[in-house]
């Protein structure tokens, strides 16, 4: 049975950012979860080492989170939100705004963390065209930012090895530097911070009169790997555009309800964006709904006669699904009932001793952490920071060997990501931590072995 099942999938199945070539070599089919564990069709268990791609908040199988959603079905699964509204949608958009930065105050669903910013992207446009500064048409973001892959989310991203096959379908949009310390030439926080505001100015100041927006990713770049902005930087960012009236778009879908040890991680500088994208924890991994937040300024610039055409014409299917909104708000009780952002700040620090585990190891170039968001960078000389070429897949290879010691993640390039669940115990994150230890000191061993190299 398990071998068809393999054979069916093989057969059938694309999966996405994956080579199906790399899938057919090592294929994995998850069956169940329990708490922090997947299991897989064979009966093999796993620590889920990156939260199901960055999602899960209490484990799974979390028996308020089923019982929420076993109780809406007992309701009504779905209907539109498309002139109307429904009960759990209108409940959990009050009690988003009530934890979000003041400035927000409205909230417009979809069904991920890419059309979020999508989203975000359409309102900061047609709210320059509907208040009669057309000519605010471009967009900041910056130099290695990902966004999500749907167009307009690909066209602010920048990196070139997702995107670069796409360039035909991109709007043209602004880059700027961003602070990379441990790879500047001074690898100083501060003078790293500075030079990159400094750039972001010199384009604002020549070319604010038709930039719409600037986005970036709070605090941490996630698939550009775990790079952690210096302190102020994004709070820079912020008086910058108020400066030169250009709206901010916050990006919150990785890091925000408690990943970071706040609520959202604006909040580690107290910035205010304009607009704000968030998902992924939202539902605390059970099903798909993100949010897009905006001020009640910009609200506003579309609150007019129907005739005026300053509607916003978007919308999909499943916008504010009942199910979603239900599980999202006992998830966001469980966050208070159960401490969860307090307890993730704390943990954070715990981590940090643990981590430092690994900063000795001879291939471990740069820790970067911001709460239970870390990454790993591996270099092939540690003296240089030389990095590993591309071929080598190093970061691939020590996730299939976390596998086969039984933690799963998905690495970035050379970056090793580590996102446990929050609720993950002191016990349960040095068990994790001493799994990413081995698979790092083994796979660099055998690489240096297979090159010939003294080891």
């Amino acid at each position: 049975m398990t071998h068809k099942l393999i054979e069916k999938s093989k057969k059938h199945l694309w999966l996405p950012f994956t080579q199906m070539k790399d899938y057919d070599q090592d294929p994995l089919i998850i069956e169940s979860g329990e708490g922090i564990k997947v299991k897989d069709i064979h009966g093999k268990e796993y620590y889920d080492g990156f939260s199901s791609v960055w999602l899960n908040v209490h484990g799974h199988r979390k028996k308020e989170l089923d019982e929420a959603i076993k109780n809406q079905l007992e309701k009504i699964a779905h209907s539109t939100l498309l002139g109307m509204t429904n009960v759990p949608a209108t409940e959990l958009a009050e009690k988003l705004i009530e934890i979000t930065p003041d400035k927000l105050t409205r909230v417009f669903y979809s069904d991920s963390g890419a059309e979020a910013m999508e989203i975000a992207l359409k309102m900061a446009f047609q709210y320059w065209k509907n208040i009669g500064r057309q000519e605010k048409q471009i967009f900041i973001s910056m130099q290695n930012g990902y966004h999500g892959d749907t167009i307009g989310a690909v066209s602010l991203g920048a990196i070139d090895l997702f995107h670069h096959v796409y360039g035909a379908l991109m709007f043209k949009s602004y880059k700027v530097p961003y602070p990379y310390v441990y790879r500047s030439d001074s690898g100083d926080p501060s003078l790293c911070r500075d030079e990159c505001l400094q750039r972001l100015e010199e384009l604002l100041m020549e070319r604010h009169d038709e930039i719409a927006a600037l986005s970036i990713e709070s605090m941490v770049q996630g698939a550009a790997g775990m790079i952690v902005m210096p302190k102020g930087f994004l709070s820079g960012v912020r008086e910058l555009c108020t400066k030169y009236d250009v709206l901010m778009i916050v990006d919150e879908v990785a890091t925000g309800f408690g990943r970071t040890g706040k609520m959202f991680a604006c909040e580690h500088e107290q910035v205010q964006p304009d607009l704000m994208a968030a998902g992924k924890g939202i539902t605390g991994g059970y099903l798909p709904i993100a949010v897009t937040f905006t001020s009640e300024k910009i609200y506003e610039a579309f609150y007019d006669d129907y005739e005026t055409l300053k509607t916003f014409f978007h919308g999909h299917s499943y916008t504010g699904n009942q199910l979603g909104c239900a599980v999202a708000l006992e998830n966001l009780r469980l966050f208070q009932t159960d401490s969860i952002v307090k307890n993730v700040a704390k943990k954070s620090e715990q981590l940090k001793e643990m981590l430092e585990e690994l900063a000795s190891l001879p291939h471990v170039g740069d820790i970067r952490q911001l709460g239970l968001m870390c990454g790993i960078e591996l270099v092939q000389d540690k003296a240089t920071k030389e990095p590993y070429p591309l071929e080598k897949r190093i970061g691939y290879r020590v996730s299939l060997k976390m596998r086969e010691l039984g933690m799963l993640t998905r690495p970035m390039g050379n970056v090793i990501v580590f996102m446990p669940p929050l609720v993950s115990t002191k016990r349960e994150l040095q068990l994790m931590v001493n799994i990413m230890k081995i698979a790092i000191e083994v796979i660099p061993q055998e690489e240096a072995i297979l090159s010939g190299q003294d080891v």
